[in-house]
């Protein structure tokens, strides 16, 4: 819908809040109780962002925890440049909660603020790291394009070889998806306008 219709329309919805909460735990089958302890036993330390919606699919869930957890704390990648990436994809599909989390840990990754500043406002970074910049050239383009020319291929494999060439892409693809999923699912997150609003509007 677009006009004012639209908007009022668009307004309600957010209003609604949530679409997919976490359940009650009298109420979770014991696949979902066994993933839930899981996450709470683990590095996240609870059932928070995108595992709130996927504790909905508990195989699922499964399957694509063990795929962020390598991606987060366990990748060949700099911190920095993970960090940096996360935001990036964060700001494309205007994720809130990746957002809000990821902010914090890329300044103490040492990403510059500026540069943070920049990705929240879509502008390109003046002056950074060359690492980051073709980082988030490499983000920016791939999400926007789904592909990416050789000259920019070229500078990203020479930086981060082929090992963190295909890390780069599955870091992408990952936050992407699970940005995705909180979008659909309407995830709560807090909003601290110090960091930045870049919630969606559906």
């Amino acid at each position: 819908m677009t006009g004012p219709a639209g908007e009022e329309s668009r307004s309600d919805d957010r209003a609604r809040g949530e679409r997919i909460s976490l359940p009650e735990a009298s109420a979770m089958t014991e696949d979902q109780r066994q993933c839930a302890d899981a996450l709470i036993r683990g590095p996240r330390k609870g059932v928070v962002g995108p595992f709130i919606p996927l504790l909905q699919t508990p195989r699922l869930l499964n399957l694509m925890e063990p795929l962020g957890a390598e991606l987060r704390f366990h990748g060949r990648l700099e911190d920095r440049i993970r960090e940096l990436v996360v935001l990036a994809v964060a700001r494309h599909t205007s994720n809130q909660f990746e957002w809000t989390v990821h902010v914090p840990l890329a300044v103490e990754a040492g990403v510059s603020r500026n540069t943070i500043s920049a990705v929240l406002e879509r502008r390109v970074p003046a002056g950074g790291p060359e690492d980051e910049s073709l980082a988030l050239e490499f983000a920016n383009t791939l999400m926007s394009d789904h592909a990416v020319p050789d000259s920019l291929y070229d500078g990203v494999h020479a930086t981060f070889g082929d090992e963190g060439t295909v890390e780069l892409s599955a870091l992408i693809g990952y936050f992407v998806t699970v940005c995705w999923i909180m979008n659909v699912a309407r995830t709560h997150s807090e909003e601290d306008p110090e960091l930045g609003i870049v919630r969606p509007l559906a």
